[in-house]
């Protein structure tokens, strides 16, 4: 296939850019600005401007670009962390709709969700509260173009990466590794985790198939406290400073409430129905992977 991949810097898409070439797709990727290099493509997503001539033709829209989550929820936070969803996806959704390939439009997504405090969920349970909960839908929503033009589309609603390039788990290495990591909170809030590698692996599978709608992307759950025993492990480190509910609050805000605090046990029950298997089915796997 022809693929055009926005967000190619961040953590999956340098992973998922070589992954295609070694699948033996072509690959466009768009870049701020001016394009000035083979294969890339230009857009501008403050001025909604995006070089739809040189996508006619791709068979796929990965998208990936949007601000990070993981930082305290200022104000000024929220509105760059939801501008940056909702008008980058809604410009590519709306460009997709006007090319004559009628390309698929795989999106980013997250199962925040399912909102903090729901232990069990599926593709079919509905939205959660929570400011995680309100980007990741509006993300979702602002693909309507796309799906209104009949184009097929899908939403790999991920759980937290394990690697050591970047994402939250590469945050909490440092301290684990100084020997001074534990449980968060209370411990008995569910972790969901999937390993970088079945993060990628579940792009090219989704592409290569006819799976559309919301997509689970989790290969396990674990309450948090066995969640820092398996990082204990990985870093060959005892876990026994725990990390207090007031800590956590006062540092974070609510993004350490929902994300910290809070958590779901994600099933991946549709990803999974539909041929897909993942190599790292534990978290030490997962880790041990991450961090060889």
């Amino acid at each position: 296939m022809k693929v055009a991949v926005t967000g190619a810097s961040g953590l999956v898409g340098t992973a998922l850019v070589p992954a295609l070439h070694a699948a033996g797709h072509t690959v466009l990727t768009l870049t701020r600005g001016k394009a000035e290099n083979p294969g890339e493509v230009g857009w501008d997503i403050e001025r909604g401007t995006i070089d739809a001539a040189s996508l006619e033709g791709v068979d796929a829209i990965v998208h990936l670009a949007g601000e990070s989550i993981g930082e305290r929820w200022s104000e000024g936070a929220r509105e760059r962390i939801l501008r940056s969803r909702v008008d980058g996806t809604g410009l590519v959704a709306r460009t997709a709709a006007s090319l004559d390939s009628r390309p698929a439009l795989v999106q980013a997504s997250a199962v925040g969700f399912y909102g903090p405090d729901d232990p069990t969920v599926t593709e079919s349970s509905p939205q959660g509260q929570g400011f995680a909960a309100e980007v990741a839908a509006a993300w979702e929503e602002a693909a309507a173009p796309a799906r209104e033009a009949g184009l097929r589309w899908a939403a790999l609603r991920k759980a937290p990466i394990i690697a050591k390039e970047g994402g939250a788990i590469a945050q909490m290495l440092t301290p684990f590794k100084l020997g001074l990591g534990g449980r968060v909170g209370s411990g008995r809030q569910w972790w969901s985790w999937v390993s970088l590698e079945d993060a990628v692996r579940a792009y090219l599978h989704v592409l290569e198939s006819e799976l559309d709608g919301a997509v689970n992307v989790a290969a396990g759950a674990l309450p948090n406290a066995e969640f820092v025993k398996a990082l204990g492990r990985a870093t060959h480190r005892p876990t026994i400073f725990p990390l207090p509910s007031l800590a956590v609050k006062t540092m974070f805000g609510q993004m350490g409430e929902e994300m910290l605090l809070g958590g779901q046990r994600v099933s991946s029950e549709r990803l999974v129905s539909s041929g897909f298997t993942f190599r790292h089915e534990t978290l030490d796997d997962a880790l041990a992977a991450a961090l060889s």
